[in-house]
């Protein structure tokens, strides 16, 4: 997703959440504590299942995931918006730093911490 993408993300949500009247409700608190529901909703989908099973769902549950995926990364970019934070920014630094922790000639095929690399 490009940077304008996640902008107009962003201002769309923005505007959805002032039309209802709803920025009263989104503040940091109640977004992360949505947040967190709406990943443990991604989640019951692989409860349970092997690896298998979870890399082949069928059409109509890769269908419901997709959805909860999608309720997270709204209240992720909500989040985000709601602290002022440029989450595209703030992904590309934390990839760099995960680059420096876990250098690929050290860490492929690995899946130790990068303290123990």
């Amino acid at each position: 997703m490009s940077k304008d993408a996640l902008h107009e993300l962003r201002d769309s949500l923005r505007r959805f959440a002032e039309e209802r009247d709803w920025g009263q409700f989104h503040t940091p608190k109640n977004l992360a504590m949505a947040l967190a529901g709406e990943a443990g909703e991604v989640i019951e989908h692989f409860q349970w299942l092997s690896a298998e099973q979870s890399a082949a769902l069928d059409d109509r549950t890769r269908e419901e995931v997709a959805l909860e995926l999608a309720d997270v990364m709204l209240y992720l970019v909500r989040l985000a918006d709601v602290l002022e934070v440029d989450l595209a920014d703030a992904a590309r630094r934390k990839l760099a730093i995960n680059a420096e922790r876990y250098p690929a000639d050290k860490a492929r095929g690995r899946s130790d911490k990068y303290h123990r690399l």
